[in-house]
This record gives structure tokens, C-alpha cells and sequence, in this order.
């Protein structure tokens, strides 16, 4: 395999590209792929959480492999310029839903 000759990469946005918030995302995972839901979590009460889920993306293990190392890779150089990243206490690990 020749690695010296690598084609070069044109990034292009489609025309329904968009840019959104998101503070949750589920995760479904089957032996074929990832599923992630991304959404916005709001607490309209003490008890009541409120998720609206706005996007949904399928991925192939490989990539959720390639993105986990990608995220992982960026939150070490995040927090090393900006120190660490305290998850919720309430939830070990932080936040699932």
C-alpha cells in the first residue's frame, strides 16, 4: 500500500448542511451500526426533563471507532489548554439518556 501519494480532500457543504447545539445524545448500537440521536435536553420542572431530538446519524463501526478516537484525542488537548472537564456528579460517568 502506498501511503505516499495521498489524493487530495475537498471538503464541500450540501445544500441542507447545518450547524446545531446539541446537550444530549443517545446512542443505539446494533451489530451493523451506531445510531446517534442528537437533541437538547431542557428541565421544564424538579421532575419533568424535557429531550427534543433533532438529528439522527448512522455510522459504521469503523467510523464510531475513528470518531471515538477523534473525540478522545480533542478532549485530552481541551483539557490540557483549559484544564479538566467535571462531569456531573449526580451521574457516574456523566449523563446518560
Amino acid at each position: 500500500m502506498n501511503t505516499g501519494n495521498q489524493p487530495n480532500v475537498k471538503f464541500v457543504q450540501t445544500p441542507d448542511y447545518r450547524d446545531a447545539y446539541s446537550n444530549s445524545v443517545q446512542i443505539r448500537v446494533n451489530v451493523w451500526d451506531f445510531f446517534l440521536v442528537f437533541g437538547t435536553m431542557q428541565q421544564s420542572s424538579e421532575t419533568q426533563v424535557e429531550l427534543r431530538n433533532f438529528q439522527g446519524i448512522y455510522l459504521s463501526p469503523q467510523q464510531a471507532k475513528a470518531l471515538m478516537a477523534l473525540l478522545q484525542q480533542n478532549v485530552t488537548n481541551y483539557e490540557s489548554a483549559f484544564g479538566e472537564i467535571k462531569l456531573d456528579p449526580r451521574a457516574p460517568g456523566g449523563p446518560v439518556h
